[in-house]
């Protein structure tokens, strides 16, 4: 095929690795945030009124003059204040001679947290108070000018990391919040990592960052999605919780490699630590099977790692479903610790106790232990209370010895027993996922365990017409740490697999998905993907407590934005073209009669 000379060029150019260059900045933990593998250091000063950044001055600056902006963080006996911007933090001298009592006066009276610009000569700090805590503690600002850009009122709570504030108070003040050093270090961190996979992705292996539809028709199976309603009567869009059916079409267009940063948005109600809105990154490719996913992704975190973390180690190690179950418990194990589950059947196979007898006169009974290493050196009495009675009030699960394994890492490590290093980063492939689940409500009835486009495992194609309950899936799942942070599949290609699976199968009604079915009819490749949670992702690399911690405008965990109090009543003229009218809970009348 023919391309143009400018195609050609612009093609060599994206896919031209750019040269390695770093630059250290701001103390050990900032420094992975400014060196990058693949491009240039950034010109944080470039457009801006300032000369320099505060985080940047060292003694190679000493009696330059410069230009400071940022929010006064501290200030001390009105001799004294730092200076923070986003960069980090600087001392500043308020000059105390008569002829600069203006800019005392502005330096001293505004409050914390107030936006100044100032300016002055880079001197050495006096012999013996020089901070070795602070990357620019060996300088200070002899300020000669200075003006108060904002005056801040009285904060909510004080903008330091090490102060107690409830997660509600940050979240109805979050732009207070996002000053925080930690906010500010995750952000920037999941921007690099972003950055880092574009790079990879597009520049390295010929990805299409391609945008698809946020409004679209309701997907068959799944979670919930959220309503949007048109102008047409009865008529809605839905949010689509992944752009699955889009990047199969994608393909089917001949696009080969697509990647997107996708917005997503399920409607699943008040989960702890989910989001109705989040991102993935998302992936789809033809003529690719299941090894070949699993080597793109695992190139991708490898390429995309922050430099002050280990390194990441491939190939990631493989379990199968089944082997997950029977050794951890659990489809997502944290293999940062041993304590598996064992089969002891044949210890007790001509045993006297009763209820061992019961358990394997059963078909598939089985008697199952964990090895507690230490156990009885760390575990107290009522510890071993605790145990028995989380395993009473979960008997009928059959994740019970999973969630027990956890109980008693949890206790083990409460008691002083290091099991779950925080600095490792143990990722693990689990494999041949069953295709389909029993539906819970009606266990006769299947669902599909991943989604309905899911491709059946090609030894198990038989099994669909015989024994579907039986097939396996080629889905797989990445975990880390015991979190399922990604999941993908190799997808069904074949129009008429499809339409059994969705008609005969899933009881599902084919007319919803005509439009991808006609596709799947007009020669399309084989081909599969993977979406990565990114929040989820970076929550772990940043060691925070809650995916909240790493968006920057998240939503509590009962949906509601508290800073905007989103989502929000509307007058019922403005619901007219929609052909909508609020239906208000009986109790709830009676509320706001009141």
């Amino acid at each position: 095929m023919y391309f143009p000379s400018w195609l050609s060029q612009l093609y060599k150019g994206l896919s031209r690795p750019i040269r390695r260059t770093t630059q250290p900045i701001w103390g050990s933990l900032y420094r992975s945030l400014v060196q990058s593998s693949q491009r240039t250091n950034p010109e944080f000063n470039s457009f801006a009124v300032r000369t320099n950044t505060c985080g940047e001055l060292r003694s190679s600056h000493l009696g330059q003059e410069v230009t400071l902006c940022g929010w006064i963080q501290y200030r001390r006996q009105n001799t004294f204040l730092v200076l923070r911007d986003f960069h980090g933090l600087v001392q500043v001298v308020i000059p105390q001679d008569e002829s600069a009592a203006s800019v005392k006066k502005i330096l001293c009276e505004a409050p914390v947290e107030s936006v100044v610009r100032v300016s002055g000569t880079v001197t050495s700090r006096p012999a013996g108070q020089e901070n070795p805590k602070m990357p620019t503690g060996k300088i200070e600002i002899k300020v000669k000018t200075a003006e108060l850009l904002n005056a801040c009122k009285k904060l909510p709570f004080e903008i330091k990391d090490f102060m107690k504030k409830t997660e509600a108070l940050r979240l109805q003040y979050r732009y207070l919040d996002l000053r925080s050093f930690q906010m500010q270090y995750n952000l920037r961190l999941r921007s690099q990592m972003v950055m880092k996979m574009r790079e990879y992705l597009c520049n390295l292996h010929g990805f299409v960052d391609i945008e698809t539809p946020t409004l679209f028709k309701r997907t068959p199976g799944g979670a919930k999605e959220f309503l949007v309603p048109s102008r047409e009567p009865g008529k809605f869009y839905s949010l689509p919780q992944s752009p699955q059916q889009f990047k199969q079409l994608l393909m089917v267009g001949g696009l080969d490699r697509y990647f997107q940063v996708a917005r997503c948005y399920r409607d699943e109600g008040s989960r702890p630590d989910r989001q109705p809105e989040f991102t993935q990154i998302d992936i789809e490719m033809s003529f690719v099977d299941q090894t070949g996913i699993q080597s793109l992704i695992e190139g991708l975190l490898q390429y995309s790692w922050p430099n002050d973390k280990d390194p990441v180690v491939v190939p990631f190690p493989t379990v199968t479903f089944t082997e997950a179950l029977a050794t951890y418990g659990t489809d997502k194990p944290d293999t940062r610790f041993g304590m598996k589950i064992i089969d002891i059947s044949d210890v007790f196979r001509n045993t006297e106790i009763g209820f061992l007898q019961d358990a394997l006169s059963k078909p598939h009974g089985t008697v199952k232990a964990i090895c507690i290493p230490e156990g009885a050196k760390y575990l107290k009495r009522k510890d071993i209370e605790s145990i028995r009675k989380f395993a009473a009030d979960h008997f009928n699960q059959c994740s019970l010895l999973g969630k027990l394994r956890l109980e008693c890492a949890d206790l083990l490590e409460t008691r002083g027993m290091v099991l779950r290093d925080p600095t490792l980063f143990s990722f693990l492939w689990v494999v041949d996922f069953p295709l389909f689940l029993p539906k819970e409500e009606n266990p006769r009835e299947l669902e599909s365990a991943h989604h309905p486009f899911t491709a059946p495992h090609p030894s198990d194609i038989h099994l669909l017409y015989t024994e579907p309950k039986k097939a396996r899936s080629q889905h797989y799942d990445l975990v880390l740490n015991g979190n399922e942070i990604g999941g993908g599949s190799i997808r069904i290609h074949n129009a008429e697999l499809q339409r059994y699976i969705l008609a005969t199968l899933l009881k599902e009604d084919v007319k919803i998905l005509s439009h991808l079915l006609q596709a799947l009819d007009y020669g399309a490749p084989p081909h599969g993907g993977i979406a990565l949670g990114l929040d989820r992702l970076i929550c772990l690399v940043t060691g925070s407590p809650s995916i909240r911690d790493v968006i920057a405008f998240p939503k509590s965990f009962r949906g509601h934005d508290l800073m905007s109090n989103a989502p929000d009543s509307i007058p019922p003229e403005e619901l007219k073209p929609y052909h909508i009218r609020v239906s208000w809970p009986t109790d709830s009348k009676a509320e706001r009669a009141h």
